[in-house]
């Protein structure tokens, strides 16, 4: 265990199960530890680096952001923050933005947004009706919205508002629908829960209640968004639009930067009822500007379908060859592979060792979610790490 790893144990609160690894420098797709061991990175800071590590557009972005104008407060008005909205803007259906620090703050403003709508147009409606097997972030609030139990049990009782249903079933938001009802949030496809992709009418369907129930439909992009999953946004690829949607993850390509988009029917906040301190920072709004345009410029929603469909061509393959895979599924970069048992542990440890970093989505399933700027060359090395994994922990006899 390197000095690092020691001194963490002794001063960070244990929040984190960190795999025993220190990192120190990140190019494009690949990062080096301490010891100057070279890795291939198919995690990305959990979707984060959409352009990769420390990528020119936005390392630049930021050395000029930080040596003109760091920090003013949100009672100024400031360049990046107005080039942000307006690149967010012109290349969504919304049209009004608001920026935070995360996606956990992006889902929490958009419940209140959402509630505001409904003092002003619902007879002062709040519920929001969420989904089984989503992750909308750790705050008090979002974990109430999130369903999943695990969560959610350490902190009862829990903030009230939400109403969990069965995800991917018109029928169950229709039976909990009432005249509370201020929102639906969905993310598009669900990635912590397990990249569960929903059936192809579901949220044209979910669209349809909420137009005829006259209530909104907030999709939580955080990590679907900013080309994930083949488009700029997932809800493309659905034929519908949300009236409000939040961003992170991806948006700055690793700095800290979530928003929130609204239609102008939504965007119901008056000066006083929302704000952040840090949220909309010029140094971050820059990054997050560099990396909407270089996504846009460059077609790296594009890309990431290209490649994402032939990683999922190339995990198929091995799941011919190792029965020990069950299912691959996934669209874009946001892929997961699932096993017939518990041996997710084993694979992330395997791979490390072999120089492929790749995250554990479950004890039976893990998840690829690497730089958007990936090409066929790396998905074929890390199909090769991946193959040699599956055979040392089948061979050993963990099959």
């Amino acid at each position: 265990m390197s000095q690092w790893q020691e001194l963490e144990k002794q001063y960070f609160m244990r929040t984190f199960d960190r795999v025993p690894v220190t990192l120190v420098r990140g190019e494009g797709a690949r990062v080096w530890d301490d010891d100057g061991r070279e890795y291939l990175d198919f995690v990305a800071g959990w979707a984060v680096n959409s352009l990769g590590h420390c990528h020119p557009a936005v390392a630049g972005a930021v050395t000029e952001q930080v040596h003109t104008l760091i920090q003013v407060s949100n009672q100024f008005y400031t360049i990046p923050q107005v080039q942000l909205a307006e690149i967010l803007v012109q290349h969504s259906c919304l049209d009004k933005v608001f920026m935070c620090n995360s996606g956990t703050e992006a889902n929490e403003g958009a419940v209140k947004l959402a509630r505001r709508y409904g003092k002003h147009h619902l007879n002062g409606a709040y519920e929001v009706i969420t989904t089984t097997g989503s992750f909308h972030g750790r705050t008090l609030g979002m974990v109430a919205a999130t369903g999943q139990t695990k969560f959610q049990q350490p902190y009862v009782p829990l903030p009230s508002g939400f109403v969990n249903v069965e995800y991917n079933s018109i029928e169950a938001i229709e039976a909990v629908t009432s005249p509370k009802t201020c929102a639906i949030m969905l993310e598009p496809m669900q990635g912590e829960g397990g990249v569960n992709l929903p059936d192809d009418d579901y949220l044209a369907q979910v669209r349809a209640w909420c137009d005829q129930k006259g209530i909104l439909l907030i999709l939580d992009e955080i990590q679907t968004g900013m080309g994930r999953t083949g488009t700029l946004f997932a809800y493309e690829q659905y034929g519908i639009e949300p009236d409000i949607m939040t961003l992170a993850k991806g948006l700055a390509s690793g700095m800290p930067a979530g928003a929130i988009l609204a239609k102008d029917s939504a965007a119901v906040f008056t000066p006083g009822e929302h704000g952040s301190t840090f949220g909309g920072n010029p140094v971050t709004c820059a990054a997050a500007y560099a990396t909407v345009k270089f996504i846009v410029e460059n077609d790296i929603a594009g890309n990431a379908k290209k490649v994402g469909d032939y990683l999922m061509d190339g995990l198929r393959n091995l799941a011919q060859k190792h029965s020990v895979i069950v299912n691959v599924r996934g669209r874009g970069l946001l892929v997961a592979m699932e096993f017939n048992r518990d041996i997710a542990a084993d694979m992330l440890m395997s791979c490390l060792s072999r120089g492929l970093l790749v995250n554990k989505l479950k004890p039976n399933a893990l998840r690829f979610i690497p730089p958007l700027t990936i090409g066929n060359q790396e998905v074929d090395e890390a199909l090769g790490i991946l193959d040699e994994a599956l055979s040392a922990i089948t061979n050993s006899g963990q099959n």
